[in-house]
Formats: structure tokens, sequence, C-alpha cells
């Protein structure tokens, strides 16, 4: 397809947002239609990667995977939508794509490390390894938010640097807050306490530090209790926001009041027929999570196929219970899987129940895996085969 100012030839489905569950639900749509795929970032970037891509310079280069081979009848499109409506995509170049339909698959903005904030994969590399060695010489590190990021990122830096000092501080009562048991996040708080990282819960800082985020700078802060912490170096690991500030049109009155979309059990926005939207800008009350904006993708590819097809029965989209696995580095963490024998095979559920049982693991019973389990699931791979096969990098 030739892309020039002004408008195209028309397309049948444009996905806007090259993430997880855009590139999911791109390669699926791709099997049976014409698909554009709107992306401004160069390469596809592995968040779940990223904190070990930050910590460990041989993991750098995994976060970054080549679009190219994605789709073999559907084009991928360097660019950002500017402007979405019912029935096309403006682009920040002029190009205006229209549509048949539209899935918006933008996800959210998070703080740097967690996600990496330019859309060039060589500047974001250059980043990365420049905070790395800022933290190699931190012997103090302060972490804002007692969310998985902050959790995961402790584990990173204790795995690379066991003698750094961390703390995290979060204003909440809890750790992980969200629909996980108290067992488990007792399992994390026992890991974190043997790790040596402080967590201290319910206060905040009185002021902002003095020094930007992943920037070195020693610095006193004081915590509304009055405590003084000092700390070489600080990341926030809080502040997600979802990306929906291009919707024009009827699309607008989707959009709450926190940025994220109504959506429809087949995952239309409400009062739409045409346009679809998954992952982290849905309003579906589930962990917004990489695995979950994956598995909206066949969901919406086969609605769109029904619809392509004449129409019919849509297929609706139904959130399974609250689930995580959150890695403490490579070798360390908890995962809250209360419905896991569901969701292996039996031959693997009979391995686990087997290995719980050798190991005197009352974890199991609980619907937990602890730190061993939870390394052969995520810590040390973090799912990269899986992704790198998906874009067909592998």
């Amino acid at each position: 397809m030739t892309h020039q100012k002004g408008n195209l030839m028309r397309t049948t489905v444009a996905v806007v947002g090259g993430g997880y569950g855009g590139i999911a639900v791109a390669k699926e749509l791709d099997a049976f239609t014409d698909v554009v795929l709107i992306e401004p970032r160069d390469t596809f970037v592995h968040n779940v990667a990223a904190l070990r891509g930050l910590t460990d310079p041989q993991w750098t280069d995994h976060l970054f995977l080549p679009y190219d081979r994605l789709l073999t009848r559907g084009t991928v499109l360097r660019d950002l939508a500017v402007r979405v409506d019912a029935a096309s995509v403006t682009l920040r170049s002029g190009t205006r794509i229209d549509a048949g339909h539209i899935v918006l698959a933008t996800g959210s903005a998070y703080p740097f490390p967690a996600k990496a904030d330019t859309e060039d994969s060589a500047a974001a590399k250059s980043r990365y390894h420049h905070t790395r060695q800022a933290l190699a010489q931190a012997g103090r590190v302060l972490l804002l938010g007692a969310g998985p990021v902050g959790l995961e990122l402790a584990g990173e830096i204790k795995a690379a640097w066991p003698d750094t000092s961390i703390t995290i501080v979060d204003p909440g009562p809890e750790i992980v807050s969200g629909g996980y048991s108290g067992a488990f996040r007792a399992e994390l708080r026992r890991q974190l306490d043997a790790m040596g990282i402080r967590v201290i819960l319910g206060t905040r800082l009185r002021e902002q530090p003095p020094t930007a985020a992943g920037t070195a700078g020693t610095f006193t802060a004081t915590l509304q209790s009055g405590e003084r912490l000092t700390a070489d170096i600080w990341f926030r690991c809080f502040g997600g926001a979802p990306a929906t500030g291009y919707l024009a049109g009827d699309l607008t009155t989707a959009r709450r009041p926190d940025g994220r979309l109504t959506v429809t059990a087949d995952l239309r926005l409400a009062g739409q027929q045409r346009v679809f939207a998954l992952g982290d800008i849905t309003a579906i009350e589930e962990p917004k999570q990489a695995g979950t904006a994956v598995a909206h993708a066949p969901v919406i590819a086969a609605n769109i196929r029904t619809l392509l097809d004449g129409g019919g029965p849509l297929t609706a989209y139904r959130p399974g219970p609250p689930g995580i696995v959150l890695p403490l580095g490579p070798h360390g963490g908890a995962t809250y899987a209360p419905n896991w024998e569901e969701q292996v095979d039996p031959a693997t559920a009979a391995h686990i129940r087997q290995h719980a049982k050798e190991r005197g693991d009352t974890l199991l019973a609980q619907g937990i895996l602890g730190a061993e389990l939870t390394s052969q699931l995520k810590g040390e791979h973090l799912n990269v085969g899986e992704y790198a096969a998906l874009l067909n990098a592998a």
C-alpha cells in the first residue's frame, strides 16, 4: 500500500498501537483481512523485561524487537495517531487512513524505567545504559511505590548489586494493592525482608526529591512521619496513565474521567459498531497486564471476522480471576494464581503438586506459587521468547 498525504485507500482494519495487544490482534487479523498497524516507535518494546534490561546489560537489547516480520499481508506504519473518529485515523504526518474497522490498542504511559519514554530504540537503549551506570555507583536507592513495579525493580537491583540499600515508600496500607490474598502479600514481604529491602507503608515524602527520577545525586528527604531518608538515586514506581487523548467525535463519549474507555462485552466502544478497544485503555475491572491485553486480541479478531462475514452473534470477553506473576529478581518472587490448575495441562499440574510436596510447600494450597516456580514461569526468561516468536523475530 502506498501512503501519502491526504486520504488513503480505504483499509479494512486500522490497529492503533503496536504494544502487546496491538501486535497480537494485528497478527490474528492479518490471516484474513487487510490491516494497517500504526505505531510511532521504531521497534516493539518488551516492557515485561524492562527492569531486567535496566540492571543487566545483557538484557537491554532483548527489550527491542523489530516489527518487520510481524505481518505477511498487512502493513506496519511508523507514525502517531493524533485523531481517531469512528471511521478514520489521522496521523502526525498529516496522513488520514479511512478504516472499515478500528482497533484502539494504545496502552498506557508509565514512568521510566518500567517503560521507555522515547520512540527511538537507540535513544532508549542509551538511557537504560546511562541509568545503569548511575545505579551501579549508588549505595542507597529510594523507590516510591510498593506496587508490582516497585517490588520488581527492588528485586532486580538487589540481584545485580546485593550490597545496595533499598527503601520502598508507599502511602497505601499494603503492598501490591488489588484483589490478591493476604498470604500472597505475606510471602512477598517475607522474601523482601530476607533480601534486606525495607518497605515503609502508610506515609509519603513531604516534598519531591530535589533530583530528577533515575538521576544520580545524593539527597535527604523527609517522610510525613518525620523520619529522614538519604538516597543516592530514586525512581517513581507509580502513575500509569491510559493513552486515549486522541479520541474525537462520537468516540469521546466512551472516555471516562480517568481516561479509560467504556467497552461492551464484545470489546466495542460503547455506542460504536466498528470501533474496538483492548488492553490498558479499557475500563474493564481486571489487572492491566500484558497477558490481559493479549487475551483481548482473539475476541476482537473473531468479532471483526464475524462482522466482515455479514454479522451474527459476537463473542463476549470474560475477565479471569485476579492473578499475577511477580518476580523479585531472576530467582525470587511469588505468583498469585488461585485457579492455576485450570490454566495448565494435567501433566504440568501433577509436576507442580509433586514439586510442592517434596519441598513441604504449603503455599500451593492457597493458590500461591513460590520463588522457584515463579522463576520458572517468568523470572528467569521474562517471556522474551514468547513475544519474539509472536513477532517472528525469534
